[in-house]
């Protein structure tokens, strides 16, 4: 019997799970504002919803509280779940192809622990207007940190319950 090679097989497709907390005010104007964060990127300098990736041994939800903390300094408390997002990015200076899935939620921030630094790479913290965001589109770190914004602005709302995790994932 000849001998047959099995093809191999491929590789299986794993997007990134991240999270983002979408954070907003309300100015003593009447403007409504959103935190964002100013980034060291390798595109450069970014600005990104606090954000980052989901760790092992935790929800979604506690790596959104950890994110928010170590990016802004910053408690947040989530009220809602505003959507889960698909994204695909392409990094042009080395070609890499990275497919993100975002779990976005909405919430309320603490006021800054001056005791605490910010993460590695976040130069500072940005308190935007809707308007501002929008000018400022060319330099997010995604399409998603608008998106996210626009949507609470929409009214999604979905209960924290939604995302269920597993006491498995604590073991």
């Amino acid at each position: 019997m000849p001998d047959t090679v099995t093809p191999a097989k491929p590789e299986r497709w794993r997007p990134s799970v991240t999270v983002a907390a979408i954070v907003w005010r309300d100015d003593p104007d009447g403007h409504r504002r959103f935190l964002l964060v100013e980034e060291h990127t390798a595109e450069g300098l970014r600005l990104n919803n606090p954000a980052g990736h989901l760790d092992p041994r935790e929800s979604p939800q506690q790596a959104v509280e950890r994110e928010a903390l170590e990016e802004t300094a910053c408690t947040f408390t989530p009220t809602h779940l505003l959507g889960v997002y698909l994204s695909r990015f392409q990094r042009e200076s080395t070609g890499e192809d990275i497919t993100y899935l975002r779990l976005a939620y909405a919430g309320t921030a603490g006021e800054p622990d001056p005791a605490r630094s910010l993460d590695d790479g976040i130069v500072r913290t940005l308190w935007l207007t809707l308007d501002e965001v929008r000018q400022s589109a060319a330099r997010h770190r995604s399409p998603l940190v608008l998106r996210c914004i626009e949507d609470l602005q929409a009214g999604r709302q979905l209960p924290l319950d939604t995302v269920l995790t597993d006491s498995s994932i604590y073991r």
